[in-house]
Parts: structure tokens; sequence; C-alpha cells
């Protein structure tokens, strides 16, 4: 038994590095950086003028429901760019409850955000007097009551309706919603390098009302400019060098569009960490593809992963680990608590935009680990027949841009090209035929059946189906 005992924990002593990836004098090194005066600053939102401290915003709560109910309904596969009350429910009266109460619900929250503004405005006007507003958009802008005329009166917006009762069926279904919006006092930090560099992060972000993804208020998001914004020819070289053809370049250029550019962190949603042109994330264990990025520009540039992540306290265990030093106390962090750390800490979601600003070889490992990781050609399926198993690969039966862009998009999103083999299968069926090279002609129809974030066969910048 003592031996039993002896043996397992050698084992899980061997799972821990004496030293870390930081030894102790770097971790004191970056302590005394990261708390540098001035580094870091936290203020208002630049609107704080014109809109006031207070404002409403989806609860990251409500969100969870809302993905519970959009499952319920049998939408699990929806899009996140699809609201979760665009699903079909079950019954009409589920949709049109949660409808009635998400739109109460941000009523409620306006009025107690107004009557907070309200409160403050004596003490806040002199600071703010002469300071030109720079609202900031929303997804689902909420025009404030006007507390000097009476609910309903001319010109005032009449309150939404009480919703009533949740349905029995719903509550079964989804359990008890909670409220779906809330009055936050978003913040601003700023995050200043040595060399003068200055990003900005804001909290609780405003979505869509009925956006299913949403989980972290101290999240952020930073955008940057797309790759089609970037210097053409200064693109093209990255994506050559990077080991993607011209054709390839057009496809991950048309699903970028709708991730983001180098540059782009977000920090609020079930992605936990998600950074670059097509969002690799983290996930909540931190293996995931963000993990794989960073080990691929460790690996074949260590110099520049250096200066870009660990410089700053960011670093990738050989295992593929994300791991990160805490600003405040100097811990090293790995796996979940990194990723934590990251969503709680600007600072470190500053260390990412800065190098997907600045460094090429940050920038080709995100097109390395996109083809690596996500490109679907390759991808092998097995599909029944007439009683008969039909292998193959997606290349077999498709070889548009549009086509591949559709499937990429799918693996990028979701994690793989589902239902691809179900689709398939459909087509041949309806067509009346049972071999690959005969389904080609109705690529097509295949690619339909699989739209997924947007219609690739409506993207001129792609070669369609013949």
């Amino acid at each position: 038994m003592r031996t039993a005992m002896f043996l397992l924990l050698l084992v899980g002593a061997t799972c821990v590095r004496a030293d870390g990836l930081f030894p102790a004098d770097e971790r004191v090194k970056l302590v005394t950086f990261w708390n540098a005066p001035g580094r870091c600053r936290v203020g208002p939102l630049p609107d704080v003028a014109s809109r006031g401290p207070w404002q409403v915003r989806l609860t990251p709560e409500g969100s969870t429901w809302l993905l519970k109910y959009q499952i319920a309904a049998g939408s699990a596969a929806a899009p996140p760019t699809q609201e979760a009350t665009a699903a079909v429910s079950p019954a009409a009266a589920w949709k049109t409850w949660v409808q009635a109460k998400i739109e109460y619900d941000r009523r409620q929250a306006q009025q107690a955000a107004d009557s907070a503004n309200a409160a403050l405005k004596p003490v806040l006007a002199p600071a703010l007097q002469g300071q030109p507003g720079d609202p900031v958009k929303t997804t689902d802008p909420v025009k404030p009551l006007d507390p000097t005329k009476p609910a309903g009166a001319a010109g005032a917006p009449a309150p939404p309706p009480v919703p009533g009762p949740i349905p029995a069926d719903l509550l079964l279904a989804a359990g008890n919603p909670p409220a779906f919006a809330a009055a936050v006092a978003p913040l601003l930090t700023t995050v200043t390098f040595d060399d003068g560099e200055t990003l900005t992060y804001p909290s609780h972000i405003a979505l869509p009302k009925a956006f299913a993804y949403y989980r972290f208020p101290q999240g952020t998001v930073a955008y940057g400019p797309r790759l089609t914004d970037l210097p053409q020819a200064e693109v093209d070289a990255l994506f050559k060098t990077a080991g993607m053809t011209p054709s390839e370049q057009r496809i991950a250029f048309a699903v970028s569009k709708l991730e983001g550019g180098f540059e782009s962190v977000n920090t609020y949603d079930t992605g936990y960490v998600s950074v670059g042109f097509i969002q690799f994330i983290t996930h909540e264990d931190g293996k995931h593809s963000l993990a794989e990025v960073l080990l691929r520009e460790k690996a074949e540039h260590p110099d520049d992963f250096a200066r870009d992540f660990h410089a700053f306290g960011i670093d990738v265990t050989p295992e593929g680990v994300y791991t990160v030093v805490d600003p405040a106390t100097g811990a090293e962090l790995v796996g979940p608590e990194a990723v934590r750390k990251t969503v709680d800490d600007k600072r470190l979601v500053a260390v990412f935009q800065r190098a997907g600003r600045h460094s090429m070889t940050f920038r080709a490992a995100q097109i390395e680990v996109a083809k690596a990781h996500y490109w679907p050609t390759d991808d092998p399926f097995t599909i029944m027949i007439d009683g008969q198993a039909v292998t193959g690969k997606v290349s077999d039966v498709i070889s548009s841009e549009a086509g591949i862009a559709t499937l990429f998009d799918r693996k990028v999103n979701r994690g793989s090209i589902k239902p691809f083999e179900e689709v398939l299968t459909k087509v041949m069926t309806a067509h009346n035929v049972t071999q690959l090279k005969d389904v080609v002609p109705y690529e097509k129809e295949i690619v339909a059946g699989l739209k997924y974030r947007t219609d690739y066969l409506q993207d001129p910048n792609l070669s369609q189906p013949k």
C-alpha cells in the first residue's frame, strides 16, 4: 500500500515543474513592470457624458439561460450570429413569452439606470461640462424614459406588458430564467507600454439582447483592422510564407470577416480567451487552438516568442497548456487558472493585441495553425448508401472555394464539418447515385445544405461550384 502511494506521489510530482516557465527573478521583474505608475488605469467609458455611467446590458446569467432555451427549442447548432429567440420553438408561446420578458427586463433595467444617472448628475455635471460625448454603438439601444412624462403619455414610450407566468413546458425544458438585463457601470481600462503604445478595453460589452454566448461581464473585446484593411502586398507575402496558396488565402479572408483580424481579442464569451483572425481559443482549460498558435511561434521563432509573450508573462508548456504570471502577485498560473486570470486582467489581453499588431511571426503562426487545424479538404467521411459503406475525403466532392469556405467556417466555429455526412447522404439518395464521382455535379446543392453563418455561394470573390 505504501509503495503504491509512493509511486502515485512520484508520478504526480513529475507533472509539476520545480521552477515553472518563469524563474523567481523573472516574476519579480514582471510584477515591477506591470505595476509601474501609469501602466494600467481604469476610468469611465468615453460616452459617459452623453449616456451616463449607468447603462443597460445583457446579463451573463440571462445569456446562459438563452442557450438552454435555444437547445430546448431544437436549435443547438444555430450559429452564434443568430439570436436565441430566432429559433422556431416547439410551442409558439415559448418565443412570445421569452421576447416579452426580455423587453420587460430591459425596460426595468433602463429605469434603474436612469434613476442612478439622475442621482449622480449634480455630482458629475461640473466634471463633465464641456466634454463632448462619444457614444458607444450598441446593437440594441434602449431609449431612456422621460421622467417628466407619465408612462404612456404622448411622446413617452409605453412600458412593455408584464410577461406573466412562464409556460409550464418551457419551465420544464429550460428551467427558471433570471433577469435578462441589468443596469451596470461599464469601465474602460487603459494599458500603456514603455514605448508609449496605449491600448484600451471596455468592460460589460454591449451585445444583442438575445445573445446566447455571453459569460464574463469583466471580459472585453478589441477588434483592430480586418485582413482586408491591411496592405495587400504585406498580407500576400505573409500568407505565402505561411504556406497558403492564393486560393486558400481568399477562403481564409472570406471566413475571417466573421471573426476578426490578427490583433482581435475577445474575453467575454464561451471561448474564454479568443485571439486572432479566426479567433483561436483557450476554452476553459487552456489547451485549445490558441495554445497551439503560441506553441507554433515558440518552436519556430523562439526569440520572437520571448519578445512577444514571455517577456510580458505569457507562455505555453511543452504539452501545449497556456501559462501566465499574475501581474499582481507574480504567481505562475497554468491551464484554467491562467485562462481566468486573462479574462480578469486587461494587461494580459493587451499583450495579445500588441503581438497581433506588430509581430509577423505571431501572425504567421496564426495562419499555419488555421490551415493545419481547421482546413477541411482532407477530412475523411463514411456514409451508407443502399446499405453499402462509401468512404472518401471532402475534396472528393467539394472543390470550389465557396464550398471549402462553408466547411472551413463550420470547423472554425463549431469544431467539425457536421452535418456534411448527413447532407451528402441526402443529396446522393435524392439523385440516385452511389459513387462519389457521380455526386460531384451536385456540389452546389451540397454546399447550400451546409450553409452556416453566411452564404458563400453569393460571394463574388470565391470560385463557385460548376
